[in-house]
């Protein structure tokens, strides 16, 4: 009855957490029917496929049951919670305007990881934060350290600052790179918290990856949303896209994320918990040309203009250099291969920062130009222009175009070289599975391994099983430097 019992609660994962609150009144003593639907708020029938899984027995109208205490609600939070997530907020980056970043506050952070565990059985599950610059992540598994977490987001310093955080904490959290905008890697979520950019575009993309997130119809999905009450029109919008997605709105909780800012919509949000029907998940897959104005400010915004013609045309004469053939114009992405003959231009205007090092990763071996601004992160100083040709180095070697065509523009063009070595070839099959790649590299580079060796190396170089099982174009930037010098 025992193993009928935990298989009942499996089944419905998350959702098990009002469930297990009857099992704890159930062996707490004789309960009548019409308590335990009210506590579990769930439908009556569901309560008596519990009863029956359980094993309970009837005297009256009251039911009892003897509950392995194991299958009990988890125990309570962490006494000191609060103070754990004011270190983690203390030592946050900087928000970056570009990308929407107000910062949650101390007492959302902490609302936040109570409510999670309040309302969902953590123990187990797997929670998947479409960005995270509010760091409900580390929140949410400092709470329940049972809980596993993925973070995906765009910002390369976030992701290295949870990434470090977590681990130092033993915390089970993983962290991925990715802009929404251009795919996701693969994931699969029991529940998908995001807390997008305001506009009605921003929206439509967040929660279409937040849909793609998912293991299941059964996930949810949590949203922190908000809008001016002197605007309600654009909440009409918002709201319009959450249901073109065939997403349920189940709760609606006003007011209950405070921020550091955003003082146009009163510094605070709503939290929306969302509920997929049958049709989301193909609805999300039509969500795929999102372009790249989805933000409120900055060149991403959707009020932003386009890039200077002449400033293309520069970028196209110094991609072609000295040889005859016209460049071919890529848009921004690196999900998939770039396949190409000849050379490839990119306008990177837009960029936030990580598309150029991503672009770079992801490109094929022919010459390469990127149009970016002049200001780029990774071509303003010397700093940042050696850490970029290390990171690619063995692919291409990069020659820096400051302030061309003018003061706000620069060119970056990569030459490819003839590499050779498991550094050339990890570079090279940036989208292959890292793991197999880099066994094969190593057997391509000493023909004697046999593949068990290899694979042993590999694991000996970079025990992290999950990186090796993803792809490198999907790891935070910090971690594939680390690989590159590891192999």
């Amino acid at each position: 009855m025992a193993d009928s019992l935990a298989t009942f609660l499996t089944d419905r994962g998350v959702h098990s957490r009002p469930l297990r609150h009857v099992l704890t009144l159930l062996s707490a003593g004789p309960r009548p029917l019409d308590v335990l639907v009210r506590t579990a708020a769930v439908p009556r029938r569901t309560v008596e496929e519990l009863l029956a899984a359980a094993g309970a027995t009837r005297d009256d109208d009251s039911w009892s049951a003897e509950v392995d205490p194991a299958l009990l609600a988890a125990l309570p939070t962490p006494a000191d919670l609060r103070d754990t997530l004011a270190g983690y907020l203390a030592g946050v980056p900087a928000p970056q305007r570009a990308l929407d970043h107000v910062q949650a506050d101390l007492d959302t952070m902490v609302r936040r990881a109570e409510w999670l565990d309040e309302t969902y059985y953590l123990p187990g599950a797997h929670l998947v934060c479409v960005g995270d610059h509010d760091l409900t992540a580390l929140a949410a598994c400092t709470a329940r350290p049972e809980l596993s977490a993925t973070v995906v987001d765009l910002d390369e310093a976030l992701l290295e600052y949870i990434d470090t955080t977590a681990k130092a904490r033993g915390l089970n959290i993983r962290c991925l790179h990715a802009d929404f905008r251009f795919g996701l890697p693969p994931l699969e979520a029991d529940l998908v918290f995001t807390d997008p950019p305001y506009t009605p575009e921003g929206m439509r993309l967040f929660l279409a990856r937040a849909v793609e997130s998912l293991r299941s119809p059964d996930g949810r999905i949590v949203v922190a949303y908000g809008y001016s009450e002197r605007n309600p029109a654009l909440g009409l919008k918002v709201q319009q896209e959450v249901l073109r997605l065939g997403l349920v709105f189940e709760a609606v909780l006003p007011g209950f994320n405070r921020y550091l800012g955003a003082q146009a919509v009163g510094s605070a949000s709503d939290l929306y918990v969302l509920q997929p029907t049958a049709r989301s998940a193909k609805l999300a897959e039509s969500v795929r040309d999102a372009g790249t104005a989805i933000y409120t400010h900055g060149p991403q915004s959707v009020e932003a203009a386009g890039t200077d013609p002449a400033a293309v045309a520069t970028l196209l004469r110094l991609t072609r250099g000295d040889g005859a053939e016209q460049p071919e114009t890529r848009h921004p992405g690196w999900s998939e291969p770039v396949r190409a003959t000849k050379p490839v231009a990119y306008d990177l205007t837009a960029d936030p920062g990580p598309w150029l090092a991503r672009t770079l990763l992801a490109g094929p071996p022919v010459r390469v130009g990127a149009l970016v601004g002049n200001n780029h992160p990774d071509i303003a100083d010397q700093r940042g222009q050696v850490a970029l040709r290390d990171l690619v180095d063995g692919k291409y070697r990069l020659t820096f175009h400051r302030s061309t065509p003018d003061g706000k523009h620069a060119v970056v063009i990569a030459e490819p070289v003839d590499g050779d070595g498991v550094r050339a070839e990890l570079l090279r099959r940036a989208h292959g599975k890292l793991g197999n790649v880099w066994r094969e590299a190593l057997i391509k580079a000493d023909p004697d391994l046999t593949k068990r060796e290899a694979k042993q190396r590999v694991a000996d170089l970079w025990p992290d099983e999950a990186d090796l099982g993803s792809r490198l174009i999907d790891l935070p930037r910090h971690r594939i430097t680390a690989i590159l010098r590891a192999r």
